[in-house]
C-alpha cells in the first residue's frame, strides 16, 4: 500500500473536468435504498419490534399497567433483550473486522469492486426478507427473538462488507474540490430515501387496521410484511449504481494472495502507517471510536424510545421521519460546509452536539415523550454529518489503487472497537436495570471519540490534496 506522511504524500485520482450528474445520483441511489436497512432493520423498525412487548408473554403484556410486579417483569425482559442484542451486534463487529480489510484489499487488485457490492448487497436482502419468519409464537418467544438477532448480526456484516466496496467508489466520481459535498449528498439522499420509504411502510402497514394487500397486526404481520417490502427497496435501488459506474480495472501488479497471505498484507500494512504516517493510523483509530457510537445510537435510540419513553410503533416510525428529514438536509449542509472550513471543524462540532444530546435524553428520561422528541431530534442534526465527513476524509487518504484496502482498514478499525457501544449500552442497562442508563454508555463512547479526534490536523489534508 502506497504510504503518505503527514498527509503530505496523499495522491488523488486524475480530477475529471466535470462529475456527471447521471453518475453521482445513480451512485446516491444506493445510499437512498441503504435505508431500508439502517432506518427500518437496525434503528426504527425491526430492533424495536423485537425489544418490544410483543415478545413478553401475553399474560404480563396485558397487565402492565395494572400491576407493579408484572410492569417490573415486562421492564426486565425488554431489557434482557436489549442486551441479547448489544451482544450479537458486538460478535458482528468482529466479523467484520477480521473480513473487511482482506475483501477490500483483494477487490481493489482484481477489479471486483461491483462484483462483491453485488454479492454482499444481494446477501442483506436475503437475510431482510427471512425476518419475515421471524413470529411472535407465543410458545417460542424467546427462540425468535434469538432468531431475529442472528438475521441481524448476518445482516450487519454483509451490509458492513458491502459499504466498504460502495464507499470505494467515490474517488471514482469526484474530484478534491467536490468530494465532501458529493458524499454528503449520498448520505443524505440516505436519509431522504428513509423518509420516503418509513412513510410508506407507515401508511401502507403499519398504523392502519388493515393494511395493503389486507394485512393486520395479527402475529404482527404487518411488521414482517413491512419489512419484506423494505428488502424489495433495497434490491431495485442498488441496481443503479451497478449500471452507471464502471467496473475499476484490476492492477496488474497484482499477485493474487490466499487467505493468510491477505492476513499477512493487512498487517503489514497497518505496522507501515505506525512507521511513517502515525496521522493516518490516528484518524483511523479516533473516527473507530466515535462511529461505533454513532453506530450504537442508530441502533438503541428506536429502542430507548419505545421502551423507556413509551412510544408506540407508529410514533416511532413518525419520529423517524422527522430525524430522517432533519439528518437529510443537515448532512447535504454539511457537505458544502465542510468543502469549506475542514472535516475536523464538522466532526468536532458534531461530536459536541451529539453528547449533549445523549446526556439530557438521559436526565429527562422520566419526563415524557415530548423531551425525547426535543433531544432526539436535537441529536439527529449531527449524526450524518459526522459519517460523510469522515468517509469523504478516508476517501482524501487514498491513493488511485488502494481505496477499497484503505476503507476495508477503515471498516476493520471501526470494528475492532465495535464492542464499545454494544457492551457499554448493555453494561450500563444490566448494572442499573433500566433501559436508559444504556444511554450514558453511548455517551462515555462519544466522549471517548471526541477526546481522540481533538488533537487530529483534518484541514492539513485537505490543503495538501488540493494542490
Amino acid at each position: 500500500m502506497a504510504t503518505v506522511n503527514n498527509f503530505e504524500g496523499v495522491t488523488a485520482p486524475p480530477a475529471a473536468a466535470q462529475v456527471k450528474k447521471r453518475t453521482v445520483v445513480a451512485w446516491s441511489l444506493w445510499d437512498w435504498g441503504s435505508a431500508a436497512w439502517n432506518a427500518v432493520v437496525t434503528t426504527f423498525v425491526f430492533s424495536t419490534w423485537i425489544t418490544s412487548k410483543s415478545f413478553v408473554p401475553k399474560e404480563l403484556a396485558d397487565a402492565y399497567d395494572t400491576s407493579v410486579a408484572a410492569k417490573d417483569q415486562v421492564d426486565s425482559i425488554i431489557a434482557t433483550h436489549s442486551t441479547w442484542i448489544s451482544w450479537g451486534s458486538a460478535a458482528a463487529g468482529v466479523a467484520i473486522a477480521l473480513l473487511a480489510p482482506i475483501l477490500g484489499s483483494r477487490a481493489d487488485a482484481g477489479g471486483r469492486r461491483k462484483l462483491w457490492l453485488g454479492l454482499n448487497t444481494g446477501v442483506v436482502v436475503v437475510l431482510m426478507a427471512l425476518i419475515f419468519f421471524v413470529v411472535p409464537d407465543q410458545e417460542n418467544l424467546s427462540r425468535n427473538v434469538v432468531f431475529g438477532i442472528v438475521l441481524l448480526g448476518l445482516g450487519n456484516i454483509f451490509f458492513e462488507l458491502a459499504s466498504v466496496n460502495y464507499n470505494s467508489m467515490l474517488n471514482q466520481i469526484t474530484t478534491p474540490a467536490n468530494r465532501g459535498r458529493i458524499s454528503g449528498i449520498g448520505w443524505g439522499a440516505g436519509y431522504l430515501g428513509g423518509i420516503v420509504l418509513l412513510f410508506i411502510l407507515l401508511v401502507g402497514f403499519i398504523n392502519p387496521d388493515v393494511g395493503w394487500f389486507g394485512v393486520t397486526s395479527h402475529n404482527d404481520i404487518n411488521i414482517r410484511a413491512a419489512l419484506l417490502l423494505s428488502a424489495v427497496w433495497f434490491a431495485v435501488f442498488a441496481i443503479p449504481v451497478f449500471v452507471a459506474i464502471p467496473e475499476k480495472p484490476a492492477d496488474v501488479a497484482h499477485k493474487p494472495l490466499g487467505v493468510v497471505g491477505s492476513y499477512r498484507k493487512v498487517i503489514a500494512d497497518v505496522t507501515r502507517l505506525w512507521r511513517t504516517d502515525r496521522a493516518v493510523l490516528r484518524f483511523l483509530v479516533a473516527s473507530a471510536v466515535f462511529r461505533d457510537g454513532l453506530a450504537g445510537a442508530f441502533a438503541f435510540g428506536g429502542i430507548v424510545a419505545q421502551g423507556t419513553f413509551g412510544f408506540t410503533s407508529s410514533t416511532v416510525i413518525v419520529f423517524a421521519i422527522v430525524a430522517n428529514v432533519i439528518s437529510g438536509i443537515a448532512t447535504i449542509l454539511s457537505g458544502f460546509l465542510e468543502d469549506r472550513v475542514g472535516a475536523k471543524r464538522i466532526i468536532v462540532w458534531s461530536l459536541a452536539g451529539m453528547l449533549i444530546s445523549a446526556v439530557a435524553i438521559f436526565a429527562f428520561h422520566d419526563s415524557g415523550a415530548l423531551y425525547f422528541w426535543i433531544f432526539g431530534s436535537f441529536l439527529c442534526i449531527f449524526v450524518g454529518p459526522i459519517q460523510s465527513a469522515s468517509r469523504a476524509t478516508i476517501s482524501r487518504l487514498a491513493t488511485p489503487n488502494n481505496e477499497g484496502e484503505l476503507f476495508g482498514l477503515y471498516a476493520m478499525t471501526g470494528r475492532v472497537v465495535s464492542f464499545m457501544a454494544p457492551a457499554m449500552f448493555g453494561l450500563f442497562v444490566a448494572l442499573f436495570g433500566r433501559q436508559y442508563w444504556g444511554v450514558l454508555g453511548l455517551a462515555v463512547v462519544l466522549a471517548v471519540g471526541l477526546a481522540l479526534t481533538l488533537p487530529l490536523h483534518f484541514d492539513a489534508e485537505r490543503t495538501r490534496e488540493a494542490r
